[in-house]
C-alpha cells in the first residue's frame, strides 16, 4: 500500500467512497484515532459497516439498524478481520469518526485526525491479520504525516472518555507499539 500525497488515497487497497466527509479547516493531520465497529454488533464480515459509512444501511434488516438509522458517520479506513483494508475518505478530507472529542485540550478531533476502524468489539481479541495490516497502514501514514508520533496514536475512548469505550480492553496497545518499532 502506498499513499498518493496529492489525492490522500492509498493505492493497493479497496476504496469505498463515503459521502460523510468534508474539507479539513486547516489541512492539518496530526492525530490517529483507533476505533472498533461491527454490524450488527458482534457480527463480522457482513458488509454492513460499508453500507453504514455510505448511507445505504437498511434499517429494516435488523433491530439495531433502526436505532442508528439516519446516522451519518465515516472513517478514513476499515480493517476487516481478514486484514483487508478499505478506504472511505481521502486522508486530505475530514471523516466523521470522532464526534464530540478532545485531545490534549483541543476540541474537535475530526479536524486534525485520521480515523481507523477495526472490525471488532471491545472484548473480543483482534486478529493477527488486523494487527499486521494496521502496522503496515500506520507505517505508511506516518511516513507522510510525521506529526502522528506514537504519543498521538490513541483510541476513541481516549478522546471521548465516558462516551466511547473503543477499541476496548481487547486491543493490545503494547503489541501495536512493539510492532511499530520493528
Amino acid at each position: 500500500m502506498q499513499l498518493d500525497p496529492q489525492t490522500g488515497w492509498l493505492d493497493g487497497i479497496n476504496h469505498c467512497l463515503s459521502p460523510n466527509c468534508n474539507a479539513r479547516p486547516q489541512g492539518e493531520i496530526s492525530l490517529l484515532v483507533i476505533h472498533n465497529i461491527s454490524l450488527p454488533p458482534g457480527q463480522f464480515g457482513t458488509g454492513k459497516v460499508q453500507e453504514l459509512f455510505c448511507n445505504r444501511l437498511d434499517p429494516q434488516e435488523h433491530p439495531y439498524f433502526q436505532e442508528i438509522a439516519g446516522l451519518q458517520v465515516s472513517a478514513h479506513f476499515l480493517i476487516e478481520r481478514s486484514g483487508t483494508v478499505i478506504q472511505f475518505v481521502s486522508c486530505l478530507d475530514r471523516a466523521w469518526h470522532a464526534g464530540a472529542s478532545c485531545f490534549a485540550g483541543r476540541e474537535g478531533c475530526n479536524d486534525f485526525s485520521l480515523g481507523i476502524e477495526l472490525e471488532g468489539t471491545d472484548n473480543q481479541p483482534y486478529s493477527d491479520l488486523q494487527y499486521a495490516a494496521l502496522v503496515r497502514l500506520l507505517t505508511e501514514l506516518r511516513r507522510h504525516y510525521p506529526q502522528i508520533t506514537t504519543e498521538r496514536i490513541c483510541g476513541h475512548s481516549d478522546i471521548a472518555p465516558g462516551r466511547k469505550t473503543d477499541p476496548g480492553p481487547a486491543f493490545d496497545w503494547q503489541r501495536l507499539f512493539a510492532l511499530l518499532q520493528v
